[in-house]
């Protein structure tokens, strides 16, 4: 088991600030302390956090935006995108809780040093724990929108408007159903005959279950 080895020695308080900063720039080729200078952020704790948008996904080693540094953007779901970084990169304090964003400082120290972080000296366990706490207090934990969907079975489902209008309902072996809009020229003629042949092939060649 292993946590990040990225964590800020302070300025917390600065974390939501950083994203929203971030979220109103244009995403840079890369970003670099020089960008993060540019942004108005020039203290050394400022430029730590360019470790923790790494360790949380994003920005890969080179420091390159990744497409959840792109997703952020989306100012209606951002936050959910840092709480998905944020599980990802402690992925392992998860396992023990699911519900690790709402433990205390001190019962985190306790999961950290189950995790390996027992050799650290008090301090930099404080400073990893406060780093993990103001990334989840900025993130949105709340549950994804999840859209109702019809679970009736496709196959038990007869669309009884649609064959009323002509469409034929031909289900795949996959599961998947597909409708065909079918139109049919009829030749001009008053031979019933005709017309019996007709329907009769179409029938024969078009499964109608």
């Amino acid at each position: 088991m292993a946590l990040p080895t990225s964590y800020m020695t302070g300025g917390y308080s600065k974390v939501p600030k950083y994203f929203e900063t971030i979220s109103n720039a244009q995403a840079p080729d890369k970003f670099t302390v020089k960008f993060m200078k540019d942004l108005g952020f020039t203290s050394s704790n400022d430029t730590q956090f360019i470790n923790i948008l790494k360790s949380i996904g994003f920005l890969d080693d080179s420091g390159t935006p990744t497409e959840r540094y792109f997703a952020f953007f989306d100012k209606t779901n951002a936050k959910r995108v840092v709480a998905e970084g944020i599980k990802e990169a402690y992925a392992d304090i998860f396992m023990l809780n699911v519900k690790a964003y709402e433990l205390g400082k001190d019962e985190l120290k306790g999961k950290f040093k189950q995790l390996g972080d027992n050799k650290v000296s008090d301090a930099t366990l404080t400073q990893k724990v406060s780093t993990f706490v103001a990334l989840c207090e900025y993130a949105d934990w709340s549950e994804a929108i999840i859209q109702k969907t019809d679970k009736t079975n496709p196959e038990d489902k007869e669309d009884k408007d649609g064959l009323a209008n002509g469409e034929i309902s031909a289900k795949a072996k996959t599961g998947v159903s597909l409708c065909y809009d079918i139109h049919i020229h009829l030749p001009a003629t008053r031979d019933e005959k005709v017309y019996d042949a007709l329907f009769s092939s179409l029938t024969k060649h078009i499964n109608l279950e």
